[in-house]
C-alpha cells in the first residue's frame, strides 16, 4: 500500500526533461513509482489519493540562501517558506548564525543579528530557545523541533569569531594565534558534525548593533582562507560568501587551493542601470574560472530587490561614512542629525564617490514614498523622490530628509535599487555561472519578504516572460541547487528520491503582494507574502501545506541534513562530461 498517490499530474521532474502526464506514488517518504499506475498495482490502495487534473507536480523548491537560524527555535513551520513551495532550506548564510553560543555572548549575538538581518530584537529575546551551545547541540535541538522543511546549516565565520573573540570580534582585525587556532577548530568540528559548509561576509552593508561592523567583515582575507582550509576533506562542503569588494580572482584562488565550490552573493552582481556591464562581467569572470576547473558561482535573485525602511532605521544607507556615527542613535537624536546641514553635506559627498558595493549610490528615482505618515501627504504615495524634487525645484536629498522630519521619521519608503529592469536581469538569470537564490527568508522581516522567489520565477520568468520553459525553470529551482550543494536524493522526481513535492497550477502560480502581520514572539511585526496557484506542498511524503493553510501535524516531517556528497573539482569534471 502506498502512503500517497497523485494521479494524472503533469510531472516536471526537476532534471530538465520534458514534462509528461503520469501518476506518482510515495511510500516511506520516498518516490516508489512513476507512470501509469493501474488500480490493481495498488495492492490495497493508497492512504491518500489526489487527482491532479490540470495541475503540475515538481520537486519542492530548494532555497540555498535563508536565515531561519533563530526562527526555527520557536517556529517549526518556518513560515512562510513551505507555503511558498520550499521544501529544503539552507541556513547560516553570510556567516550570521546563532551557534556557537557561549551564554555570556548570547545577547551580543541577538543584538547584532537584529540589526544586520533586520529582525525584531525583543522577538529574538523572547523567542530563541537557548538549549544549545555547540554546533552539534544546535543540530540536535533543530531535530527536536521537527521542522516542516528539510534544513542544512552553514557554520558561520562571524559566529565563530564572536564565540572566540567576544566583543573584540567587531573591532580587532587580527586574532591572536590561539584565537585563530580555536576558530579553525570550531569550523573543523562543525564540518564533522554535519555543517553544509562555511558562510562568511565582507559586505560593506553588514553592520551590527551600534553600527559596528559584523565580525568577519573586518578580518583579513587570510583569516577567511585559513577557515576554508580548516573545513576538512577537499571537495566536501561548500562556501557561501557575501563578498562585498572581494573579487572573483580572490575567490578563484581560494577555490583552487582548497578544492571547493564558492558561492558569491554581492550587490555588484545584481543588475544596476547605472553600471549596466558590471554584473554580466562578474558572471563572465566566474564562468572563466569554472572553465579552468575552479567552482566559483554567483547567487542571483530573480526578483527586483526592494528595501522597505523608515528614517528611524535607514539601513540602506549604512555603508556610507556619514551614517557611521548615527546608526545607534535614538529618534530624537536622529532628527537633529538629519536637520543638520553639515550631515547633509557629508552624505552628499559620500554619494559623489560611493564605495563599490554600497546599496544606494544616489539614484533617487529608486526611492519611493510607500506610505506617508500624514494624511496631507497622501498624494505622495507611490511617487519617487527624484520626481518630487524636480516638481519642487529642490535637491532630492533635502526633499527626502525634510519629508522624513515632517512625518516624525515615520514615512515608509521603498528602495528599488537592483534588478528592477527585466531586460537587464534576463541575461544574468540565463548565465551558466548563476544560481537562483537570495531569498533571505527569515531575515529583514520588518521590511521585505522574498521567500516566494521560486513561485515568482515560475509565474513571471516562465509563464509571463518565457525566459525559460517550464522544465528548465523548475530545474533552476531544484536539482541545480541540490547537485551544486551535494544534497543527495532531492530536487528531482525519480524512483527512490525523497518525496519533496510541489503541486501547482502553472496558469496561476505566483506570489501575492506583501502584507504585515504581528505574529512574532511578543507580538512583533513581520512582512509576509502568500502563494498563488499552490495546491499542495509535501515534505518527505507528508503534506505540510494544503494550498490555503499549514497542516496541523503532531511532528513536522523535515529532516536535519548532515550528510552531503562531494562537489569539488572531480565532480565538476564529471558534470562537464
Amino acid at each position: 500500500m502506498y502512503d500517497l498517490l497523485i494521479r494524472g499530474a503533469t510531472v516536471v521532474d526537476g532534471l530538465g526533461r520534458d514534462p509528461r502526464r503520469a501518476d506518482v506514488a510515495v511510500s516511506n517518504s520516498r518516490i516508489a513509482a512513476i507512470g501509469e499506475i493501474a488500480k490493481p498495482d495498488l495492492a490495497g490502495g493508497a492512504a491518500e489519493v489526489i487527482d491532479a487534473g490540470d495541475l503540475a507536480l515538481m520537486p519542492g523548491i530548494i532555497d540555498i540562501h535563508t536565515h531561519y537560524d533563530a526562527q526555527v527555535t520557536w517556529d517549526p513551520t518556518l513560515s512562510p517558506s513551505p507555503s511558498l513551495g520550499v521544501t529544503t532550506a539552507v541556513m547560516g548564510n553570510c556567516g550570521f548564525g546563532i551557534v556557537p553560543s557561549p551564554p555570556p555572548l548570547r545577547d551580543l549575538i541577538m543584538r547584532n543579528l537584529a540589526v544586520v538581518e533586520g529582525m525584531d530584537l525583543e522577538a529574538l529575546r523572547a523567542g530563541i530557545n537557548w538549549e544549545f551551545r555547540s554546533f552539534a547541540e544546535y543540530l540536535a535541538a533543530v531535530r527536536r523541533r521537527a521542522p516542516y522543511a528539510n534544513l542544512a546549516v552553514f557554520v558561520g565565520h562571524s559566529a565563530v569569531r564572536t564565540a572566540v573573540m567576544g566583543e573584540d570580534a567587531s573591532v580587532r582585525k587580527q586574532p591572536t594565534a590561539d584565537e585563530m587556532a580555536e576558530m579553525k577548530r570550531l569550523v573543523a568540528e562543525a564540518m564533522q558534525q554535519g555543517a553544509v559548509g562555511l558562510g562568511a561576509s565582507y559586505s560593506l552593508n553588514h553592520s551590527g548593533h551600534g553600527g559596528v561592523p559584523m565580525p568577519s567583515t573586518i578580518s583579513d582575507i587570510g583569516e577567511f582562507d585559513a577557515l576554508v582550509g580548516a573545513m576538512g576533506e577537499p571537495g566536501r562542503g561548500v562556501v557561501e560568501i557575501s563578498s562585498g569588494p572581494r573579487t572573483v580572482a580572490e575567490m578563484e584562488e581560494i577555490a583552487a587551493r582548497h578544492g571547493r565550490r564558492i558561492f558569491m552573493s554581492t550587490a555588484l552582481a545584481l543588475y544596476n542601470e547605472q553600471y549596466p556591464r558590471r554584473a554580466i562581467e562578474m558572471f563572465d569572470a566566474c564562468a572563466a574560472a569554472q572553465a579552468r576547473g575552479h567552482g566559483v558561482h554567483i547567487q542571483i535573485t530573480c526578483q527586483p530587490l526592494s528595501f522597505d525602511f523608515t528614517l528611524n532605521s535607514a539601513y540602506p544607507f549604512y555603508a556610507h561614512p556619514a551614517f557611521d556615527p548615527i546608526k545607534a542613535l535614538a529618534p530624537d537624536a536622529l532628527k537633529k542629525v538629519f536637520a543638520d546641514p553639515g550631515f547633509r553635506n557629508r552624505f552628499r559627498q559620500d554619494l559623489r564617490q560611493p564605495k563599490p558595493g554600497t546599496v544606494f549610490q544616489g539614484n533617487w528615482d529608486r526611492i519611493i514614498v510607500a506610505v506617508p505618515a500624514l494624511a496631507e501627504n497622501a498624494a505622495l504615495m507611490n511617487r519617487n523622490i527624484a520626481d518630487i524634487a524636480r516638481e519642487r525645484g529642490l535637491d532630492p536629498l533635502d526633499v527626502f530628509l525634510d519629508l522624513g522630519l515632517e512625518e516624525d521619521l515615520e514615512t515608509s519608503f521603498i528602495g528599488r535599487f537592483f534588478n528592477a529592469l527585466d531586460d537587464g536581469v534576463a541575461p544574468l538569470l540565463k548565465h551558466p555561472a548563476g544560481v537562483v537564490a537570495l531569498s533571505d527568508a527569515g531575515a529583514h522581516l520588518m521590511y521585505l519578504c522574498d521567500a516566494g522567489f521560486g513561485l515568482y520565477l515560475l509565474g513571471h520568468w516562465v509563464r509571463e516572460r518565457g525566459l525559460f520553459d517550464l522544465a528548465e525553470g523548475v530545474r533552476r529551482l531544484t536539482s541545480h541547487q541540490a547537485d551544486l550543494y551535494g544534497i543527495p536524493d532531492r530536487g528531482r522526481i525519480e524512483v527512490g528520491a525523497c518525496a519533496d513535492l510541489l503541486l501547482f497550477d502553472p496558469a496561476t502560480v505566483g506570489v501575492s503582494p506583501a502584507r504585515r502581520v504581528n505574529d512574532l514572539p511578543g507580538g512583533g511585526p513581520r512582512t509576509i507574502r502568500d502563494p498563488l496557484g499552490v495546491q499542495g506542498v509535501f515534505v518527505n511524503g507528508t503534506k505540510v501545506f494544503d494550498g490555503t493553510a499549514y497542516c496541523r501535524l503532531a511532528k513536522g516531517p523535515g529532516q536535519m541534513l548532515d550528510r552531503f556528497l562531494p562537489t569539488g573539482p572531480a565532480e565538476m569534471r564529471s558534470a562537464a562530461k
